[in-house]
């Protein structure tokens, strides 16, 4: 039998496939007396919506799976070292990780042992054990196993802050394809349940001050990108469905990556992490920037554009709505400019209250204006007057871009700490945290 430190690095590099965390990437060397370490097998960082770091123990309860869904690397054909948790063990891994600094909080996934029902009774016993015996009040995010009773996922839902349950492929023929034993009910059915479980109890939580919390930090799912031939439009479509209906917290998106060979998979040089990026920025704009999929993309334009963002690829192919005068456009038309993000355009909005704005003024507020200048005039004027040509903008943007960058997207993760606000004026290249745009 394996001992914990054995089973905390196999079940942590089990779960790196999950996008809703992310790695900080940091390798510092330890020597002599030094406390603390970045380099704990398990832990990973991601984002809260104030954009702080935090780190979280993320891990697998079992690897052990009797699924053989052909993307993923914990598939039961697969020869992979097994193991699995108690929930004891993770319970104690948690508060001993969060007494010293390591984490603050949790995120518990698993694989399917034996069935859905005996793996998400595991899930549910560790979550409680955590809160009802261990008193441990930080952040908890549980994966909701697909096909488990509900009445399972619904006690969850009372000791987790956040909840998931993966939709993983686009569309019903590719989970038949590559997930035979998963159907389209067993997902989206506990997703609609959820959400109707969520709404409840914050109308209850209006009515009644000390009535318990559900999942207070609502649901997300994932979706694998570039394992089947779905393009963007039906990608993005299916996310503006899911948020319409479900009111997800958000969607992540997972590129592709092959860890074993199948005919079924398709053979890529490397993952599509370009893409992924570009689907992150469309989700960005269907979410706080009023765009809807069929503006972004259509049938002629199925897949969007890698050598440019979504809004500036709009915009391109919109040249009847622009140029657009800052000191008379209301909000809602500032968020179509490339350049201006949601923070920029509220400041726009406040600052010209108090007086009309001119070029240098939006620098100062966070404009970006080697896009945002094509686009724009301020106080009847030009940045420099130029000819609404598509092509002879879309070539200077271009030429604007910071060199490399798409390069290193197609070959190596984005970093999430070489990336700042692009609301901000020292920004050198396209946000991956904020999706400022």
């Amino acid at each position: 039998m394996r001992d914990l430190e054995e089973k905390l690095r196999i079940l942590g590099a089990a779960a790196r496939y999950d996008a809703s965390c992310s790695s900080g990437g940091s390798h510092r060397a330890i020597s002599g007396a030094r406390r603390g370490s970045c380099r704990l097998p398990g832990i990973c960082h991601s984002w809260s919506d104030d954009g702080r770091c935090v780190s979280l123990l993320k891990i697998l309860l079992t690897n052990q799976c009797v699924y053989d869904c052909a993307y993923c690397a914990n598939r039961s054909s697969r020869e992979v070292p097994r193991e699995s948790f108690t929930s004891d063990e993770v319970a104690d891994l948690t508060v001993n990780f969060y007494r010293r600094n390591y984490v603050e909080g949790l995120f518990l996934s698993s694989s399917v042992k034996r069935s859905p029902d005996h793996t998400m009774e595991q899930l549910l016993l560790t979550v409680k054990k955590l809160r009802e015996e261990y008193g441990f009040k930080g952040y908890i995010h549980v994966k909701a196993i697909p096909g488990s009773d509900h009445d399972l996922i619904r006690e969850a839902c009372r000791y987790a802050d956040r909840i998931s349950v993966n939709i993983e492929l686009p569309t019903e023929k590719s989970l038949r394809l590559l997930a035979p034993q998963k159907s389209k009910e067993d997902i989206l059915g506990p997703m609609g349940r959820i959400h109707s479980d969520i709404t409840a109890n914050r109308e209850e939580r209006r009515k009644f001050v000390n009535a318990p919390s559900y999942a207070p930090a609502g649901q997300t799912t994932q979706l694998i990108v570039g394992a089947t031939p779905e393009n963007d439009l039906q990608i993005i479509s299916l996310a503006e469905d899911l948020y319409n209906k479900y009111r997800l917290k958000r969607i992540y998106y997972s590129a592709f990556i092959p860890v074993s060979p199948d005919p079924r998979l398709p053979q890529l040089a490397s993952p599509p992490l370009l893409r992924e990026h570009r689907l992150y920025q469309a989700d960005w704009l269907l979410r706080y920037y009023g765009f809807s999929s069929r503006e972004l993309l259509d049938d002629c334009q199925p897949n969007l554009d890698e050598d440019m963002d979504p809004k500036s690829s709009w915009a391109l192919r919109n040249l009847h709505f622009f140029p657009v005068e800052i000191n008379i456009a209301d909000y809602e038309t500032l968020l179509r400019v490339p350049g201006i993000g949601v923070k920029s355009a509220r400041r726009i909005v406040h600052a010209r209250k108090f007086h009309s704005l001119g070029f240098e003024d939006l620098q100062k507020i966070g404009v970006v204006l080697k896009r945002a200048k094509y686009f724009i005039t301020c106080r009847g004027r030009y940045f420099h007057r130029s000819e609404m040509d598509g092509d002879l903008i879309r070539e200077k943007i271009r030429c604007e871009s910071p060199a490399g960058f798409r390069e290193r997207s197609t070959t190596g993760q984005l970093s999430l700490f070489e990336h700042l606000s692009a609301d901000e004026p020292h920004n050198k290249v396209p946000s991956s945290i904020t999706g400022e745009l």
